[in-house]
């Protein structure tokens, strides 16, 4: 089911919460670059990591921190501050796959100067949807793949475009041909939409407290900025917009503004990402 209505947004979000009331299970722990450290804390603390907010939810009883590390981050010790006391965790190693690509539309690869400044206006509102914390919207850990198809690309590739380095796979591909259905994998609230330069027709939806999730190179579009989702609404259809080497369907997961495996979010999904360093 689907909620649009901008009049009563308070009732719209008090059902929201109703309907998301069942406790979801923890994501997999995997303290890696790209991955999800699950820390135990106590209860009402208030957690941060590189100064940004950390989703803490209730689970069997207990209370524990998700923390989403950065593709970035340099494998050794990092520190939680939980109500103003320094907690320290380990991120392992995790050495990802490379992959190579050709685009064929060179200025997918080498924007023209032109397209600059469209990339920093999509850039801006893209950083504005992943750099929210809506304490209001439950937060939601449990997924539905969004669409059906084989995973063309994994998370945490080391890709290389037309023979130039580039920044790592972000996000999972799932190949799918042009208008398989797209869902939304759990309840959130709408926050953008837009046709982009790298991303092609684009949503992005907020799942409480700083857990977002995006899906790209879209067919269509068939929600709006606002628009209340549960688990299973259609949300587009796939496509292959914007830098792309056929119809699939690109889907990226934030916590904390890191981007991180989406598959850690699916239940029974055990999908290798790397290899773990020994």
């Amino acid at each position: 089911m689907r909620i649009r209505s901008p009049v009563y947004p308070g009732l719209l979000l008090a059902l929201f919460i109703a309907m998301s009331a069942v406790a979801a299970p923890l994501p997999r722990h995997d303290p890696v670059p790209g991955g999800i450290a699950i820390i135990p804390v106590t209860a009402e603390s208030r957690v941060t990591y590189r100064d940004r907010p950390i989703m803490t939810i209730e689970h069997e009883g207990e209370r524990w921190a998700l923390v989403g590390i950065p593709l970035s981050a340099e494998p050794g010790t990092h520190e939680l501050v939980v109500s103003g006391e320094r907690i320290r965790f380990e991120v392992l190693t995790r050495d990802y796959v490379t992959q190579r690509l050709t685009i064929a539309n060179r200025r997918q690869v080498n924007p023209l100067p032109e397209d600059l400044e469209r990339i920093a206006s999509d850039r801006r509102e893209m950083d504005a949807a992943f750099a929210r914390f809506d304490e209001a919207l439950p937060p939601q850990t449990q997924f539905l793949m969004p669409a059906q198809g084989p995973l063309s690309s994994s998370f945490g590739l080391r890709r290389i475009l037309n023979g130039e380095p580039r920044n790592p796979h972000s996000g999972l591909d799932i190949a799918a041909p042009a208008g398989t259905p797209i869902i939304a994998p759990a309840g959130g609230k709408v926050t953008a939409t837009g046709d982009y330069f790298f991303n092609g027709n684009t949503v992005l939806i907020d799942h409480g407290q700083g857990l977002i999730t995006m899906y790209c190179h879209l067919s269509r579009i068939d929600v709006s900025p606002g628009d209340l989702v549960t688990a299973g609404d259609l949300i587009g259809a796939v496509g292959q917009t914007g830098r792309v080497t056929g119809p699939h369907l690109h889907w990226s997961v934030s916590l904390n503004n890191a981007r991180v495996n989406p598959s850690l979010f699916v239940q029974d999904q055990d999908q290798d990402q790397g290899t773990p360093a020994n």
